[in-house]
């Protein structure tokens, strides 16, 4: 066939016949020579659109840019931890050297305590002043202060001071931190978990390098090591964030925020407070974060003590205490699995149960090897539980209210983090350091009794 005919509609015109003459190719070419290089071509075209959207994904700057901004925070997060995990091993030293009793040496605990909850206290102030970037930047200076009146070993005072600089710049990178990834669109509960598995690391971490400084005069010299991190910190929060707030962040990382969204959002920091301490929920979760905070401060910093004197286990107990962070660190990214499988609300009930029949077994048996086992266990139980806690206020609350929740569930659970660890001191100073897993085992009930009490929420698969 040499001619088709079609009729073409012009532009305001009638149609007209129009002879068109078939392609010479298609004239020649073969039907199914045809049809098999359209399929050729309409799989490359798609490989092509694929692979380049492929790329696109992986080296997006927005995913570049989230990537990084998750990264700092987990320096920080493990920073936190290292700060945690150091006291426990260095107490007997800091004992002896100061010529110092359980009841004294547990004002350390007071002390960081005491800057912890006033950190709290400003740090929806300085979050509205200063913005997300430079609320980072500055508080992560007082660790370096901190550091810095620790390592030359001090008079004892001195050193309580200190611990108040370090708790209060921790309150407020802890809360910034966990309330950034918080808000983020994308995998939040699994990027709590990672995140704060690395304060699992830094408190596994630092025992294991603490306990090679204890038993000499120059214990004081690990705090150098400390202020090196705490350097290191300050310097990547202030190349990686740039002084930015939150939202202009959080859009640069691609991650849409839903604060930007929420019309209702509250125009002042008073406000916030006032929503905050109006919300029945917010106030559950702070008592479960108090005893759990507790509970886990109690055991990283007493069980050197209590392995030492109850099981003769003289310096070996830094390595039990850097296993019970170990533990938390597995238990952070290892069951997040089993919680979602079970889900958050009723899986803290098994981990609770668990954690209290293996604390008994380190009560009753008295074996270093048993209890070293047990402890490390109990740590992989307890670790999910708090970015579990979390992860549930931002399912719970409207997106502007969660950092300030965020800080006054931390801010009173990190009384917890004080007040047990001196009760605990207390005991030990009448009874001896065995009244130690009695205490205990009696908070790990209370949280099973505050965690009925918290408000359940729908599952969600992130």
């Amino acid at each position: 066939m040499a001619v088709t005919k079609s009729a073409i509609q012009n532009q305001g015109g009638p149609p007209e016949d129009v002879e068109l003459q078939k392609l010479p190719s298609v004239q020649t070419a073969d039907p199914n020579e045809r049809a098999i290089s359209m399929r050729h071509t309409t799989n490359a075209t798609h490989g092509a659109q694929e692979e380049r959207t492929n790329t696109t994904d992986e080296h997006h700057p927005d995913k570049l840019i989230a990537r990084m901004h998750f990264s700092a925070l987990c320096l920080t997060l493990f920073l936190e931890g290292w700060d945690d995990g150091t006291t426990g091993p260095l107490l007997p030293s800091i004992q002896e050297y100061y010529q110092i009793g359980f009841t004294l040496v547990s004002m350390l605990f007071i002390s960081n305590c005491v800057g912890y909850v006033i950190g709290c206290g400003l740090n929806v102030w300085m979050s509205q002043k200063l913005g997300f970037g430079k609320t980072m930047v500055v508080s992560s200076m007082f660790q370096v202060i901190a550091y810095a009146l620790d390592s030359p070993g001090l008079p004892f005072p001195v050193m309580v001071v200190a611990y108040a600089f370090s708790g209060f710049g921790a309150a407020i990178q802890d809360i910034q931190g966990n309330g950034f990834i918080g808000c983020l669109r994308e995998h939040r509960t699994t990027k709590l978990s990672v995140a704060n598995a690395f304060y699992g690391a830094g408190a596994f971490v630092a025992p294991l390098v603490s306990t090679k400084f204890t038993g000499t005069n120059k214990w004081s010299y690990f705090y150098l090591v400390s202020l090196g991190l705490a350097v290191l910190n300050t310097l990547v929060l202030a190349l990686v964030f740039k002084g930015k707030p939150q939202e202009e962040l959080l859009r640069n990382s691609g991650q849409a925020t839903a604060e930007e969204q929420d019309q209702s959002r509250p125009a002042s920091e008073a406000n916030v407070y006032r929503a905050v301490l109006r919300n029945k929920s917010v106030h559950f979760m702070a008592l479960f974060t108090l005893i759990y905070i507790g509970t886990t401060a109690t055991l990283g910093g007493w069980i050197v003590t209590f392995i030492n004197d109850e099981r003769g286990g003289r310096n070996s107990g830094g390595y039990i205490s850097s296993g019970f962070y170990g533990g938390i660190t597995v238990g952070r990214l290892a069951l997040i699995w089993v919680s979602r499988k079970i889900g958050e609300q009723r899986v803290v009930f098994l981990y609770l149960f668990l954690a209290i029949g293996l604390q008994i077994t380190i009560w009753l048996v008295p074996s270093i090897i048993q209890n070293a086992v047990a402890i490390s266990l109990v740590g992989v139980l307890l670790g999910p539980m708090f970015p579990i806690t979390l992860s549930h206020a931002t399912r719970i609350l409207p997106p502007w209210l969660i950092t300030g929740s965020v800080g006054w569930i931390t801010g009173v659970g990190m009384t917890g983090s004080a007040a047990l660890p001196f009760l605990t001191g207390l005991l030990a100073s009448k009874y001896g350091i065995r009244s130690l897993q009695p205490l205990v085992v009696s908070m790990m009930c209370a949280m099973v009794g505050f965690w009925a009490l918290v408000p359940r929420a729908p599952r969600r698969i992130d």
